[in-house]
């Protein structure tokens, strides 16, 4: 019996679907905000952050500016009534796509031919669910490498729902923006999550979801709380979404592989390449996607580090 091949296209659009269902912090960030890096320099790609600025008020009637006998000779003093000049200043992140996450496997004739029954299960699935894991670190390494602003440390199990409200109020403080807040937390933080009291409470978590299906839904004001294995247990971060950058980049396929093809939607992007090796008497199967990450740090400086005001990190204590 002949062996039965995905098009090359079906395998693309396979991965992509298993490639959105496998990730959860990639689908929570700033993705591609950069758009094509075709052309860019140096493989990198800048993208503005809009300038932040306090509004001032002035005394209407008040007085302008204005000589005063102050010292010798006299100065000139600004009034109530006038205007100040402030100084707008965009600050700028890069984006490189510096990495190549791959699954490169080889099968046999005989592993195609004996026991192989579906390509797509078997072998893709696999090797996207690989790739998928790779992108996941790495957004997970630039959440957890961070300088945070802001770090509150749950040290009993009974306040959890209030350092919650308190990673909020950090957040507002910061004017960041409420739209497109996410709260993801590692798996013992959600264990604490889903025993507490206060998801009991639908008022307060908005939706009795958690009481049927535990899974976490919308607590403290955050309309979307996740959990994510890619982070250490006992860490959470609450940020906006445009607190971590990451942008992917689906090879070209050459024009010398027999099979191929590239697909990137929904902020996903893959590329897929199978051949022969006759030598070897089997088939080469590659998934690999171009990617890089960084975070969008525009608070003070700690340490000569500036910081996050876009995300707060909360940890367990130890002894919680």
């Amino acid at each position: 019996m002949a062996n039965s091949f995905l098009k090359a296209e079906k395998i693309a659009n396979f991965s992509l679907g298993v490639l959105e269902r496998e990730i959860i912090l990639p689908a929570l960030v700033w993705r591609d905000a950069g758009g094509s890096f075709k052309g860019a320099a140096g493989d990198t790609i800048t993208i503005r952050v809009p300038a932040r600025t306090t509004a001032r008020t002035r005394t209407l009637r008040g007085a302008r500016q204005y000589n005063a006998s102050v010292g010798s000779p006299a100065t000139n003093v600004a009034g109530a009534g006038i205007i100040e000049m402030d100084e707008l200043t965009e600050k700028s992140v890069d984006v490189t796509l510096d990495t190549a996450a791959y699954s490169s496997v080889a099968v046999t004739d005989e592993q195609m031919t004996l026991d192989i029954s579906d390509f797509g299960a078997q072998v893709a699935e696999p090797q996207i669910r690989a790739v998928a894991e790779a992108i996941e670190n790495a957004v997970a390494a630039e959440m957890t490498g961070a300088t945070y602003a802001t770090t509150i440390t749950v040290a009993d199990e009974s306040e959890i729902y209030d350092k919650i409200v308190d990673a909020r109020v950090a957040l507002n403080k910061a004017n960041v923006p409420m739209n497109e807040r996410r709260l993801v937390v590692g798996s013992d933080f959600e264990g604490i999550l889903l025993k507490s009291d206060d998801l009991h409470q639908v008022d307060r978590s908005g939706s009795d979801s958690a009481l049927r299906d535990a899974v976490i839904g919308r607590i403290a004001g955050f309309p979307e709380v996740v959990v994510s294995n890619a982070l250490p247990s006992n860490e959470a971060y609450a940020f906006h979404r445009t607190a971590y950058v990451l942008s992917m980049q689906a090879p070209m396929v050459p024009d010398g592989a027999t099979y191929g093809a590239s697909r990137s939607a929904y902020g996903l992007a893959m590329r897929w390449i199978r051949d022969y090796d006759y030598r070897n008497v089997q088939d080469r199967s590659l998934f690999d996607v171009y990617y890089g990450t960084n975070t969008v740090v525009d608070g003070p400086e700690v340490g000569g580090n500036p910081t996050f005001v876009r995300a707060v990190k909360l940890e367990l204590d130890e002894g919680s």
